[in-house]
């Protein structure tokens, strides 16, 4: 009898002692992969986890999805020279990348911090890009629209309160004239306000694996904690140079909107960048879109493609001394880098 009951606590304890074995490894397995682990409450979790049906890879014209460039996609290589050194540049932080197998051809800094001014509007206009249906819905601009834009003297595109503007001409009033009322007009559109905007654009950012990115805006005005790198901003840029709308608007010089309420005659938005350039171009090839940007704490900065031969690359700038009213050293730049490639 004895020995059925020493039987019996020994089979209790072995019970026991799996049973603690399967809560123990539950609890183990739910530290891993629940948000927890990251510090993160379970209503954020929800909040993160619903932003990700506003991150979208939509197919193109064609049916073909658009791809992301994990960072560790992007490799240096030496068999292309590049005449200039990267010393000789009066930017601060620089990268050139050839697109057809996005390869490092010079880096200056290209993971140190930076501001990027209007070159935030890279960001704005992909994320709207993917999430605006319709390309010819009106949009009205409010008086709201323009709170605090003048005060900071942000770059406009000519908009007015109560004018009813199509999503297209919108964008390219973000891209073209870098037109600040058109950024948080799209943003209050699409997800309610320019703060639940930004929550795309730092989810988006996580999405392509820019590590060194935090957006506070839609509009690239200064505050400090709006960052990035040009390394960072070049993997933006390969992706959103696979949409055919964003090439498009990032290649125009010039744009006129349709008609709308307030301008009958619509407005025509000329491009900063070549407006910036000019004449001028690349030997044995041309610049063919950028985005410029600029405030005191970034300087002049610049997100430009240009085709050279039969090759097309991108060069991320920024940080280069002067403003908006001196020579342009981040257009200089540009030229002296494309200019510089040699096969």
């Amino acid at each position: 009898m004895v020995r059925k009951i020493k039987k019996k606590k020994s089979g209790i304890r072995i019970f026991v002692l799996v049973l603690l074995m399967v809560v123990f490894a539950a609890f183990a397995y739910r530290s891993i992969i629940t948000p927890g682990n990251h510090q993160i409450s379970e209503k954020e979790y929800e909040d993160e986890t619903s932003l990700n049906s506003y991150i979208k890879i939509i197919p193109d014209s064609s049916g073909d999805r658009m791809t992301t460039v994990p960072p560790s996609k992007i490799e240096t290589d030496h068999s292309v020279s590049i005449s200039l050194s990267s010393n000789k540049l009066n930017s601060t932080n620089a990268i050139l990348i050839r697109l057809k197998d996005n390869t490092i051809l010079m880096q200056k800094n290209s993971e140190e911090k930076i501001y990027p001014a209007s070159m935030t509007k890279i960001m704005t206009a992909i994320i709207a890009i993917e999430n605006l249906p319709d390309l010819n819905e009106e949009i009205e601009l409010t008086h709201y629209t323009f709170n605090g834009l003048y005060s900071a003297e942000a770059s406009m595109a000519g908009f007015k309160p109560g004018e009813r503007v199509r999503a297209i001409d919108l964008l390219y009033g973000v891209m073209l004239p870098s037109g600040a009322e058109c950024c948080i007009a799209l943003a209050d559109h699409i997800a309610g306000s320019e703060k639940n905007f930004v929550k795309l654009m730092n989810q988006k950012a996580v999405v392509l694996g820019m590590g060194n990115t935090h957006f506070e805006n839609t509009t690239g005005l200064h505050d400090e904690n709006h960052y990035t790198t040009v390394k960072d901003l070049s993997i933006l840029l390969i992706y959103a140079l696979q949409k055919d709308t964003f090439r498009d608007i990032f290649t125009s010089s010039r744009h006129s909107t349709q008609p709308t309420n307030k301008h009958p005659g619509g407005i025509t938005f000329y491009s900063t960048m070549f407006e910036a350039l000019g004449d001028q171009d690349i030997i044995g090839g041309e610049i063919l879109g950028g985005k410029t940007g600029y405030t005191d704490e970034a300087g002049l900065c610049l997100a430009s493609l240009a085709k050279v031969g039969n090759q097309e690359y991108i060069l991320v700038t920024a940080g280069a001394k002067g403003s908006q009213y001196s020579e342009q050293f981040n257009i200089s730049d540009a030229l002296a880098v494309y200019n510089s490639i040699r096969k």
